[in-house]
């Protein structure tokens, strides 16, 4: 299947672009664990609950995308003054760079969706919600603000979830907006009477969406593009982008229709957000001057590749290239980013798989590290090694450490087999990134004490055990450098 080659120049060009995300954030909340039985009060699942995980959800997830992408945002929403609206503002807050603008209405409940998970699988979604429409106060400050960030970003996205936002006409005010200020608007839509879109450039339905929009059937490419082009003509819609899941996207302006086949992937683990990405991709394409065509063929590519993911994820700029160039999506360097490596690491651990962390600063790489790392791989389906960046090294070892730079450092030890990540952090120690990689694995040389391993205390914690590996005798980076001063 050919991977669009010809869109990897434009991958950079998405830094470029400037959108504003609109619409209904929520909490997704997902609760994993473990079933070996069933309830003896009914024919239920009981699920042994290990570990929970919060993330943003709704429009707060197209905005991790076009974060992801490289994009510059500006976010507009409204939430309620209780701990979900707390905790989705606490989330945002951490998508650095992002311009938030989030309304607080005190009656309003946040809308939390709680998904229960065992073995990849989704057991059961409890969603809590008020789906009401603005207070008028509220509709006027968000609508205000709109008028005032419109000017500065060239694509709108209008993210509906149909939890009241957007309604009562909301919409229309801000493509009518958008119009005035030469901004175009990608609608990523949600059931009934697609009318009050009435003008958008661009309207992102999936097949349930297209048929419920126009009572029309959808099951073939030639139905989806006469239900699409029904679409159009009543609404004035410039284009229809329809989702098909496995079977891609049909992309359907004035000018013709296409079909896109979908990105090829090695396994789908889970669809839920993956309408998030594409109308984030879409989105980013547009703003950084893709055509049409090209913005869906990239973001299908992009949704094809969050499939692949468990859970509302996300798709990075790199992975984009790794799978346009034709390589493994996560395996293609094993350096990454924090964020992107948080990403594969929480993927291994809904696989299943033992997760084994050991870090240093591995500055001369000499026999004794290999044995550890050796040690560590063996014990462990994984090995995530936290390797100190250079300004932590001269914090630790002095001014004149380290002897080679982190992108030095981190290019031989991804040489080596044992190594399966590598992520460099900035801190004194280690501690945090453990928290956030919670491997069930730590490792240090047995030259340690159990009680002076940092994070230790943690692992043990949340029931992992701690591997005082052997040390080799003889090797000292410290001692090398020194025998080479002298």
């Amino acid at each position: 299947m050919a991977r669009n080659k010809d869109l990897l120049p434009h991958i950079d060009r998405l830094r470029s672009a400037r959108v504003l995300c609109i619409g209904d954030v929520m909490l997704d909340h997902y609760v994993y664990g473990d079933v070996t039985r069933v309830s003896p009060e009914a024919p239920i699942p009981v699920l042994c609950v290990e570990r929970e995980m919060k993330t943003l959800g709704g429009a707060g997830n197209v905005l991790r995308n076009l974060r992801a992408l490289g994009v510059t945002a500006s976010f507009v929403s409204v939430v309620g003054n209780d701990e979900a609206g707390h905790e989705v503002g606490r989330l945002l807050e951490a998508q650095n760079g992002a311009e938030l603008h989030v309304l607080v209405q005190p009656q309003r409940r946040t809308t939390v969706k709680t998904r229960y998970i065992a073995a990849n699988q989704q057991l059961l979604r409890a969603d809590r919600e008020s789906a009401v429409p603005l207070d008028p106060h509220i509709r006027e400050d968000l609508l205000r603000l709109v008028r005032e960030l419109v000017d500065h970003h060239s694509v709108v996205i209008i993210s509906d979830y149909a939890k009241g936002v957007l309604t009562e006409g909301v919409a229309l005010e801000i493509i009518k907006a958008a119009r005035e200020a030469g901004a175009r608007t990608v609608v990523d839509p949600k059931g009934g009477d697609p009318i009050r879109y009435r003008g958008a450039d661009l309207l992102k339905p999936n097949r349930r969406e297209l048929a419920e929009a126009t009572g029309m059937a959808v099951a073939t490419d030639i139905e989806v593009v006469e239900a699409a082009r029904v679409l159009i003509e009543r609404c004035g819609f410039t284009a229809v982008l329809a989702s098909l899941g496995a079977e891609g996207m049909v992309l359907v302006a004035a000018d013709g229709a296409v079909h896109i086949q979908r990105a090829e992937v090695r396994e789908v683990y889970d669809v839920s957000g993956a309408g998030d990405t594409a109308v984030a991709a879409v989105a980013a394409a547009l703003a950084a001057g893709l055509s049409l065509t090209d913005a869906a063929r990239l973001a299908n590519t992009a949704a094809g590749i969050v499939v692949s993911k468990v859970g509302t994820a996300v798709v990075y700029s790199r992975e984009l290239t790794a799978y346009l160039t034709g390589h493994d999506l996560y395996n293609s360097d094993k350096v990454l980013p924090r964020a992107n490596a948080l990403d594969l690491v929480e993927r291994w651990h809904r696989q299943g798989l033992k997760i084994g962390f050991t870090n240093g600063c591995f500055d001369l790489l000499h026999p004794g590290h290999v044995a550890l790392l050796g040690q560590a791989k063996a014990a462990c389906d994984r090995l995530v090694v936290g390797l100190n960046s250079d300004a932590s090294t001269a914090r630790l070892k002095g001014p004149r450490r380290p002897a080679q730079t982190e992108t030095a450092r981190a290019e031989v030890l991804a040489s080596l087999a044992a190594v399966d990540l590598i992520i460099i952090f900035e801190e004194d120690t280690p501690i945090d990134l453990i928290e956030a990689v919670r491997p069930q694995l730590l490792v240090k040389g047995a030259d340690y004490r159990v009680d002076e391993v940092v994070g230790a205390e943690f692992v043990k914690r949340i029931g992992g055990e701690v591997l005082l590996a052997e040390v080799i005798p003889g090797y000292s980076t410290t001692a090398t450098i020194a025998r080479l001063a002298r």
